[in-house]
């Protein structure tokens, strides 16, 4: 039996943290699949495990990750492992990246991808408030905003405009199918 992969992408500041956490609350079914990153774990945000470039680099090379991507000047990669739940019939919930998503298709070609949205001026006054990045990246990432998604994907697209409550309904609505 083969569980669901959810990808779950949108720009920086569109609550996919949020919204992924308040919908593995609603159901502990799910497996929410830790990402490897290279920043520090003290960085906050999702759960991840946080490692060193010349880590990600070694584990890349010994074939630890399912998928793996750079943005923002980082490294991100999933273990295998965090996605062995699928092979038991468990759906897994996984932060992707809008960049990796014809490299996750390839790899797993009934991935569900769970586009989050928010309309621009919304996204500009999150990013603000987060404090995390300078004018200048936030104005970079909001130009990234409304990347297209590519061709051939089954694709959900779930607005986060209001409040977290509605976004986590809307999103675990759409892992319910």
């Amino acid at each position: 039996m083969t569980g669901q992969l959810f990808v779950v992408v949108g720009p920086s500041g569109a609550g996919k943290d949020t919204l992924i956490a308040g919908a593995m609350a609603a159901n502990p079914a799910l497996h929410w699949a830790r990402r490897v990153i290279t920043r520090p774990e003290s960085a906050g945000g999702e759960p991840f495990e946080g490692v060193t470039e010349t880590e990600f680099d070694q584990r890349l090379a010994r074939g630890d990750f399912a998928l793996h991507w750079q943005a923002h000047g980082l490294h991100y990669g999933v273990p295998l492992a965090e996605l062995a739940p699928l092979h038991h019939g468990r759906s897994v919930v996984l932060n992707g990246s809008r960049g990796a998503l014809a490299q996750g298709l390839a790899a797993y070609p009934d991935l569900i991808v769970l586009h989050i949205t928010v309309p621009l001026p919304l996204l500009a006054q999150r990013l603000a408030a987060r404090g995390r990045e300078s004018l200048a990246e936030i104005t970079d990432r909001l130009a990234r905003a409304d990347t297209a998604l590519p061709q051939g994907l089954r694709a959900v697209e779930i607005a986060n405009d209001t409040t977290p409550e509605a976004g986590i309904a809307r999103l675990s609505q759409a892992l319910r199918g």
